[in-house]
């Protein structure tokens, strides 16, 4: 299979899983909940980056094995 081939397929399947999703809902209604999803994981995919960078020395460091997030003790 090319890439042409499967980016096809890939671009199918995808949009066959998102009218399975969609269900009876009206197609924009969809796309507007669907890209505040997006919106909601592009900000937390940089938010922590973001913070790090403009705190700067002030961010806190977590211990090794630690699993809060560093924003909390801040």
């Amino acid at each position: 299979m090319t890439r042409d081939q499967f980016n096809q397929q890939l671009g199918r399947t995808l949009w066959a899983i998102a009218d399975d999703l969609r269900g009876s809902m009206n197609a924009d209604d969809f796309r507007d909940y669907m890209l505040s999803f997006l919106f909601l994981r592009y900000l937390s995919s940089n938010y922590e980056e973001a913070a790090q960078k403009e705190l700067g020395k002030d961010y806190p460091k977590l211990k090794e094995g630690e699993k809060q997030n560093p924003l909390s003790i801040w």
